[in-house]
């Protein structure tokens, strides 16, 4: 199993990956990416969910809180500044956020800490180790671009969750998946998982 750069673990235990969902649309790919993390094995996930990505699960999901949290291996309130994941000794892989608010985006960028999702991606930046925020607005404004611009600064990936039509997806959970399979493929924690442009062919016009 790969270590990312910046993660240090004693033992051959799974490797650990936070995984936060917030209010932006966008829920199904958090949702989805603990599902795939699940189906792989050999990576111990931790939940937070924001009040607001709550309502976003039960309104474009239709899920109860309880169906996602169990998606996960650890759950913990947005208020739980006292966990684990509160602090850099604590190893991980990383972190992603699915989908990122611009608040959230904010408080990152800014280093507030104003909850355990802000503080968990602190942690991540101030460790070297990987942050993928799934930005969720559009279009954006001049606060949202240098909000950006200071968490790519920072060290973190922004990835917007843009399709890709290249490989002919077949529907939109094909789509989500090629998604969130790309942004498991970031942290180096498995073989590859999403599928990978292999050129038009001899026969392309030029």
């Amino acid at each position: 199993m790969v270590v990312p750069t910046g993660v240090s673990r004693a033992d051959t235990g799974p490797a650990r990956l936070v995984v936060a969902i917030t209010g932006a649309t966008g829920a199904v790919y958090g949702v989805r990416l603990l599902e795939r993390l699940r189906a792989m094995g050999g990576v111990e996930t931790h939940l937070l969910v924001s009040s607001a990505g709550w309502l976003t699960v039960r309104h474009e999901l239709g899920m109860e809180r309880t169906e996602v949290q169990a998606l996960a291996d650890h759950y913990h309130s947005v208020r739980e500044i006292g966990a684990n994941i509160a602090s850099g000794s604590f190893a991980t892989a990383g972190m992603v956020v699915a989908p990122c608010s611009m608040k959230t985006l904010a408080s990152v960028a800014h280093g507030l800490s104003d909850n355990l999702i802000a503080r968990a991606a602190d942690v991540t930046l101030k460790e070297r180790r990987r942050l993928v925020l799934m930005v969720r607005e559009t279009p954006f404004n001049l606060a949202h671009l240098r909000n950006m611009t200071a968490v790519t600064e920072m060290g973190g990936i922004v990835y917007p969750p843009l399709p890709a039509f290249y490989n002919r997806p077949a529907s939109l959970d094909a789509l989500v998946d090629d998604t969130v399979g790309r942004v498991i493929d970031l942290f180096g924690i498995a073989a590859p998982v999403s599928s990978s442009w292999d050129g038009l062919g001899k026969d392309a016009e030029a």
